[in-house]
């Protein structure tokens, strides 16, 4: 689940590798705590949070 997580975010909302891994480390690399560390720190806006959500359902 957490390798298909970070090719979509990569890949479909295109976030940086370095990003990912900021929020990877304030998860403990559970799932569905990324995308809100990556909205948290000013990563993504609310349109790419909602897309992760949906994509996650």
């Amino acid at each position: 689940m957490l390798e298909n997580l970070i090719i979509f975010l990569q890949d479909e909302l295109d976030i940086p590798a370095e990003e990912i891994n900021l929020a990877l480390r304030h998860t403990q690399a559970i799932p569905a705590q990324v995308p809100m560390q990556l909205w948290k720190y000013g990563l993504i806006d609310m349109t790419q949070l909602e897309r992760i959500f949906d994509w996650l359902e």
